[in-house]
Formats: structure tokens, sequence, C-alpha cells
């Protein structure tokens, strides 16, 4: 097997997704790094692939590292594998691969089942161009900029979903996006796999009405225009709520700017406003 990183994509949920070629370079390496060792050991051996595997995750990667590291330099081969899709995307493996490229080591990527493209195509809303977005962030800082960088965005957007916070995202993304047409992907490849088409108020609602489980991507329209810019009240009470949440003045004003198409400086007054208590 010749000398490289194989960063190889697994199946999204059917494992008849695998490719001829992922199956042949997991055969061949010298060891295989997976997130999740009982994960993907039912898909080696489904495929009947008996090589040596580790683990390498979040919690571990930076002690795994360098000893897979030492295998490359030495002329070995090493495959990455995540619990499903293509690693490094939302996904352990990004850090590997920059170290691996920053000392030369060949990188060769082996395509496959990605979720995020799976979601895109499935969506019916434009894919000419899109963003993808990942989990919205937790911490109500950064959950706002990045909200608001989704509502702003001229771009299709993709993000990920976890079913115990799908309520909770929605209910945000509707007040930050309005009622923007959107689909809901979930269990892509698998048993129970569904597409909900409409809006993403209409997608609340369904969260709402029925508890909907399994792994899913949400797929949102792109911007047209931007929302129509609000009365001055709004506009004052939506800065406000951002520099309570620590956003600084400058980012505050261009993420309401950029929310509404508007000029940043036509919005950095109220930043003043708020903070002297007006």
């Amino acid at each position: 097997m010749e000398q490289g990183l194989y960063l190889v994509a697994t199946p999204i949920g059917n494992l008849g997704d695998m490719t001829y070629r992922g199956v042949e370079v997991l055969k061949n390496v010298d060891v295989i790094g997976a997130e999740d060792t009982r994960r993907s050991r039912v898909l080696l051996d489904h495929y009947q692939i008996k090589t040596p595997l580790l683990s390498y995750h979040e919690h571990n990667e930076a002690k795994r590292r360098p000893e897979l590291l030492a295998r490359l330099r030495d002329g070995g081969s090493v495959a990455l594998i995540s619990d499903a899709g293509t690693p490094g995307i939302s996904d352990p493996g990004a850090d590997l691969a920059a170290a691996a490229a920053k000392e030369g080591i060949p990188i060769h990527p082996v395509p496959g089942g990605n979720a995020v493209l799976s979601a895109v195509i499935a969506s019916g809303l434009p894919c000419r161009r899109f963003a993808f977005e990942g989990f919205l962030p937790r911490v109500k800082k950064e959950r706002n900029e990045r909200l608001a960088a989704v509502s702003s965005s001229p771009l299709t957007t993709v993000l990920y979903i976890s079913p115990h916070r799908l309520r909770e995202d929605l209910r945000d993304l509707a007040a930050a996006c309005g009622d923007r047409p959107a689909a809901l992907c979930r269990e892509m490849t698998k048993l129970h796999e569904t597409f909900y088409y409409g809006t993403l108020g209409s997608l609340r609602e369904l969260a709402g009405e029925q508890e909907l489980k399994g792994e899913m991507a949400l797929v949102v329209a792109a911007a047209e225009g931007g929302a129509p810019p609000p009365d001055e009240a709004t506009l004052k009470e939506e800065v406000r709520v951002l520099l309570r949440d620590g956003v600084p003045a400058k980012t505050a004003a261009r993420i309401v700017a950029e929310r509404y198409h508007m000029r940043k400086n036509q919005i950095y007054p109220y930043t003043i406003d708020a903070e002297e208590g007006e």
C-alpha cells in the first residue's frame, strides 16, 4: 500500500453505500483509526476487513496523533474513518490531516458518504452554491452571531441538528430568519429515512407536535433581499440583547446591519444608546 494518510468516507446509514475503493483501502492499510471502534467494527465485519483498528476521537486525538504520525513518517499507511460520512467534517480528522500536510506526508481522500451533500441535493432548494454551518453553538454570544450569519446569508445553508435540541434550534432559526423555505432531512439512507418540506415555521410546528428522533440535517433557503428593516425600537432592542450577551459594540452593529441589509453606521449609534442606558 502506498504511504500516506487515507481519509476514507463511510456510509451515513446504509452499509451498501460503501465504495469499492474504500473497502480495498481499508483492507490494505497498516492500521485504521476510528472515531468509535465498536460502531466501526460493524462496518469492517460486514466487509470482512481484518486490518488492526484503534480509536481516534476528540478525547484522545492529541495523544494518538503522534503515534499515527510516527507510522506515516516511517513510510506506513493509515486510514482514518468517522462513525459515519467523511472524516474531518464535524468529526475528528482535520487536525491529523493538517499535521500530515505540514510534514509533507501524502494525503489520499477516498470520497463517499456525506450527510451535507445528501441533504442539499434532496432538499429541493437551490444548491449551486451553499454554506455548511455544522451544529449551532450553545453559548449565547456565539449562537446569536451564527444565527445572524444564517439569517443574512445569500447562500442555501445546511446545519446539523441534534434530536434533543431540534425544537430549540428551529425556534431560534425561525425567529432569526423568518418563515423561509426549509427542509428537514432525517435518518438519511436508513430504514426510517424521511424528508419534511415546508418552512422554518411549519417545521417548528411539526417538531412541537411530534417527537422526531435520529440524525438530522436542516437545509435553509438563502435570504432574499433580507428582512425588511423594523422600527427603531426593535433595532435598539436587538442591539441591547447582543450587548447584554457580551457581543462587542462594533460586532453587534454589524450583526444587526447584516440581518436587515443596512449599513453598520446606521446601527452603531444604537449601541451607544444601549450602553448609556437610554
